[in-house]
């Protein structure tokens, strides 16, 4: 066995800290950044809070355009949601929220135009 030092990725996450603070953390900032760009959500709107208190989905918010539409069926709803998944099970609990409301198997892809 051989030792390589302290680790700094595993499993596609990042592990940060500082001794002299006693921190340490974990970060999948670039796996999210490649998840954004892998469904063509790289210029989507950022914020600190996954979802405002009160929102309410429906299904007049989903695409109505034919632009909307044709974007929509380009990206596979399911593995997108799946992707999102995987961040809230290692490093964001936070997001659990809002996509246990975003996401709804029956509905395909109507409210991933939201997402």
């Amino acid at each position: 066995m051989k030792d390589m030092g302290e680790a700094s990725y595993i499993l596609g996450i990042k592990i940060y800290g500082d001794k002299s603070r006693r921190m340490l953390g974990l970060t999948q900032s670039s796996y999210i950044e490649k998840v954004l760009t892998i469904f063509k959500m790289e210029h989507s709107k950022r914020g600190l809070h996954p979802m405002r208190h009160g929102v309410k989905l429906s299904k007049k918010q989903s695409p109505k355009t034919d632009e909307e539409l044709k974007r929509m069926s380009n990206i596979p709803y399911a593995s997108a949601v799946g992707s999102i998944q995987y961040v809230v099970q290692c490093t964001r609990p936070d997001i659990a929220y809002a996509l246990r409301n975003y996401y709804n198997p029956n509905l395909e892809q109507t409210q991933y135009f939201i997402l």
